[in-house]
């Protein structure tokens, strides 16, 4: 099994942070993942930390057998990005993650500004879906298997995410 991100960072994934940075932090989760939810405000902070050091990226990997609202929320996480507010909506269903029916998804899309009604349209299409069975495959061929998985600078990291660890871990990466 592979510990090397495959494919590596590229202009289809949802960045944020310095594209030069010394650190990249590539995240695989699932939105519905109590333990990615526990990651999320750790994440904040050591981007937070980090600053222009670091860039973190997130791709979808939603365990569907397990937590049936996560490819949904996905699909409402693509859709946004379609009208440039994918981080908007990434942080609110993380935000609300015990509440990602579609009601509720449509409401996090009205509170963060977007066009409802391509909204609506976009979550019905092809290319949104086709982006999150991309970062699925991607995770499976890169070597995931659960959430949250983390990458820093392409290899896996198989530490714990305790925002000490990592900090530290990642320190000794600059």
């Amino acid at each position: 099994m592979s510990n090397q991100l495959t494919p590596s960072v590229n202009d289809h994934d949802h960045t944020q942070g310095n594209g030069k940075a010394t650190l990249v932090l590539v995240e695989y989760g699932d939105y519905q993942c109590d333990s990615c939810g526990q990651a999320y405000p750790i994440l904040k902070s050591i981007q937070k930390t980090f600053g222009d050091r670091l860039m973190f990226v997130f791709r979808n990997f939603p365990l569907s057998e397990a937590h049936p609202d996560a490819y949904k929320a996905a699909i409402a996480a693509e859709a946004a990005a379609l009208q440039n507010k994918f981080w908007e909506m990434h942080d609110a269903i993380y935000e609300n993650q015990d509440q990602l029916d579609w009601d509720h998804l449509l409401s996090y899309a009205e509170t963060i500004g977007l066009d409802l009604n391509r909204f609506k349209e976009d979550i019905e299409t092809d290319s949104v879906t086709a982006k999150i069975d991309d970062d699925f495959e991607s995770g499976v061929r890169s070597g995931v298997n659960g959430t949250p998985s983390f990458f820093i600078n392409n290899e896996k990291y198989n530490g714990s995410w305790e925002e000490d660890t990592l900090i530290e871990y990642l320190n000794n990466r600059l």
